[in-house]
């Protein structure tokens, strides 16, 4: 998971929502439309026609920026007169300057805010209620204030005003880089958010993410009904990442894999109720018996608590942050508008239909009746994660952790491999070392995540879970996914054409070469894979894992919009509803898959109280990492991938069109699919 885009939301938000003074007065439009008019036609007199549709768009725009503190009805002509670039040229050089600068302060701001989380992300010794201060501390937060005071915002918005998704969806065919560039530069200052507002966006997703880099189940503290443990001692699993990988882990397990897969679930299902006891959470003070919720200290039983529906109170907290903010965005007026037609570029409508269309496929009936007779028994719920098709689920996670194990006894050894990685992916030398050189590698608190840089200067950095015994495969399989991030950050900061284009469109694009580089984790530690049913079990692998993810991800969604539909509701009363939600969509999409209904494990991920409306990024990143491997056939993997990933900032379908030449689209996986079925069967 990418968490340069999540974790510094208490910075990023505040650069790209603005805010001003919490003064009602300075809060206060003050520019009519005839202010408007009068002000373009002045300019367009004094500068000509040929300049008409900027002129016209740019003086609209300041004018929906500028309160009255910052001046006058004449203030506000003359410094649109007066501060107006005509020259293509003078515009370049400015632009140029803005450029520079802002890497300077974005890139400088980010880096505090990774060292001012440092304690909070890195395994490096208990929390202290310090460490929570410091991380929701933002030093961006007057940023926009600064810049609207001084008039450098004002300056961006009159002659780089942003364009409509519609509009660069569709001239945006015909920009070259330097126009994109000009573009993007004038997404940064679309809307005016009073500083507060912003801050207690930061202040509430810092509080999620201490909530769920602290959600630990200590695994061998787990009963089952005969009183045995079934899992290692010192084993503690993360929710729900490490949940879900240990449920994976156990498709190899022919002893008591499904007894623990079983468990496992069980304790999912009380996260999700909120029936868990609180005290077992992220403690191995007590044994707890999770099938009939039951908690023993010293072998007697002892009566607790269950969590209060503190996991349902961090949505509210994120939801009402948010919501707080949208009267002041004209266009993206509600949460889910701004991540989906604002940061995705893609409008929520189309992602939820798209999603529809895939998960209501009739092959996928076909892909469950070929799972259920490898596994020689009826699917059960947490089959979503089915992990038979690849090449691991052959080889027991106690042969591949001694492996990992050996390989990277510590967070720096992984690092130092880094080179060795890419060029085993097929860079060259000098290539692989410059890229690995702009990584660095930390042992987690949590599950892991990738942090780019936002300026040149500085690194990336790859965090992973790494144990006192060495990093097991786990932990190796989510670093090889974090390392496909961190290439990614560094490839499209690097080699971009203008650093206002950094990046990809949206994360989704990012998780794409993660996904990549993840289904070559084996291939890195040296197994060979020579099935001939290889390419066809892939497929099947990736098109099931899709099938999960956009059920998960529309369940995120339609919680969204029914906290917008219900704004007073409590945290019991979204418990509720999520996990009527989970079910409604499991009974639509799921149940005839797997012949049972109401079955609410689709709410289980913790990127909902982390990272609202992120998850539909993971379902894109798929489709698009499933283009881009069947474009890859047969050409150089480095090469394309250097080139791919250096398109920059465009739009999702000018940059798949610029990629690998077709839009965004399901129907290559799903062709793909019934054709791997035919193969298979």
């Amino acid at each position: 998971m990418k968490k340069s885009f999540l974790i510094i939301l208490s910075f990023v938000v505040l650069v790209f929502t603005q805010c001003t003074n919490n003064d009602q007065v300075a809060d206060q439009k003050n520019i009519n439309d005839q202010a408007i008019e009068k002000t373009q036609n002045a300019l367009i007199e004094k500068f000509g026609s040929e300049n008409e549709e900027l002129i016209n768009r740019g003086v609209a725009h300041v004018a929906s920026l500028w309160r009255a503190s910052d001046g006058s009805l004449e203030d506000f002509e003359s410094f649109c007169t007066g501060n107006f670039i005509s020259d293509a040229a003078e515009k370049e050089v400015v632009f140029n300057k803005i450029s520079k600068n802002f890497e300077s302060l974005w890139g400088h701001g980010n880096k505090i805010v990774l060292d001012l989380n440092e304690n909070m992300h890195l395994n490096n010794g208990p929390y202290h209620s310090i460490d929570a201060m410091f991380a929701a501390y933002s030093p961006g937060s007057h940023f926009a204030d600064d810049f609207y005071s001084n008039k450098i915002a004002f300056v961006i918005a009159l002659n780089f005003p942003p364009y409509s998704l519609d509009e660069k969806n569709e001239i945006g065919k015909k920009w070259n880089s330097l126009e994109w560039a000009y573009a993007r530069l004038g997404d940064v200052f679309t809307a005016r958010v009073p500083a507060e507002l912003s801050q207690k966006i930061g202040n509430a997703s810092t509080g999620s993410d201490i909530y769920i880099s602290e959600y630990n189940i200590f695994m061998g503290h787990l009963l089952n009904n005969d009183n045995e443990k079934l899992f290692p001692e010192d084993m503690v699993l993360l929710s729900h990442w490490n949940l879900r990988d240990e449920i994976k882990s156990n498709y190899a397990n022919t002893e008591n894999g499904p007894e623990k897969q079983d468990m496992i679930y069980t304790v999912m299902k009380h996260i999700i109720n909120q029936t868990i006891p609180e005290e077992v959470i992220n403690s191995g003070d007590y044994d707890w018996n999770p099938l009939e919720n039951k908690v023993y200290k010293d072998e007697n039983e002892v009566q607790l608590t269950a969590e209060p529906d503190s996991r349902y109170q961090e949505i509210l907290n994120n939801f009402h942050a948010r919501k707080a903010t949208d009267k002041y965005h004209s266009e993206y007026n509600t949460f889910v508008k701004r991540a989906f037609s604002g940061s995705k570029e893609i409008p929520q409508e189309e992602v939820e239909n798209l999603f529809d269309e895939y998960l209501s496929s009739p092959v996928v009936k076909q892909v469950g009746e070929l799972i259920k007779k490898r596994l020689g028994r009826d699917l059960r719920p947490y089959d979503i994660w089915y992990d038979g098709f690849k090449a691991r689920s052959s080889i027991s996670e106690e042969t591949l952790n001694e492996i990992t194990r050996n390989k990277y006894p510590d967070e720096k050894a992984l690092e130092a491999d880094l080179g060795n990685i890419l060029k085993k992916l097929g860079w060259e030398k000098e290539r692989a070392e410059f890229l690995a050189s702009k990584v660095e590698v930390d042992a987690a608190r949590g599950s892991g995540h990738a942090w780019g840089a936002q300026m040149k200067a500085e690194n990336a950095h790859l965090r992973t879970r790494v144990s006192g015994k060495g990093m097991d495969y786990k932990g190796y399989n989510i670093a090889v996914h974090e390392f496909g991030h961190n290439v990614e950050q560094t490839i499209s900061l690097h080699d971009v054409d203008y650093y206002l284009i950094n990046g990809v469109p949206n994360t989704a694009f990012t998780e794409a070469l993660a996904f990549i580089f993840q289904k070559r984790d084996l291939m890195l530690l040296g197994f060979s894979n020579d099935n001939p049913d290889k390419e066809s079990l892939e497929t099947l692998d990736l098109y099931w894992s899709v099938f999960e993810i956009m059920g998960v991800s529309m369940v995120d969604m339609k919680v969204w919009k029914w906290l917008y539909a219900n704004p007073e509701a409590t945290a019991s009363q979204l418990k509720e509803a999520t996990i009527g939600i989970a079910n409604e969509v499991w009974n639509k999409y799921y149940a005839e898959v797997y012949g049972t209904s109401d079955e609410p494990i689709l709410a289980v991920y913790s990127h909902m109280i982390n990272a609202p409306l992120y998850l539909a990024n993971y379902s894109f990143g798929h489709l698009i990492d499933f283009q881009i491997e069947q474009y890859l056939v047969g050409k150089d993997f480095s090469t394309e991938v250097d080139r791919i990933w250096s398109i920059g900032q465009v739009t999702p379908q000018v940059w798949m069109q610029e990629a690998v030449g077709e839009n965004i689209s399901i129907k290559p996986m799903i062709e793909a699919a019934e054709e791997a079925l035919k193969h298979i069967n």
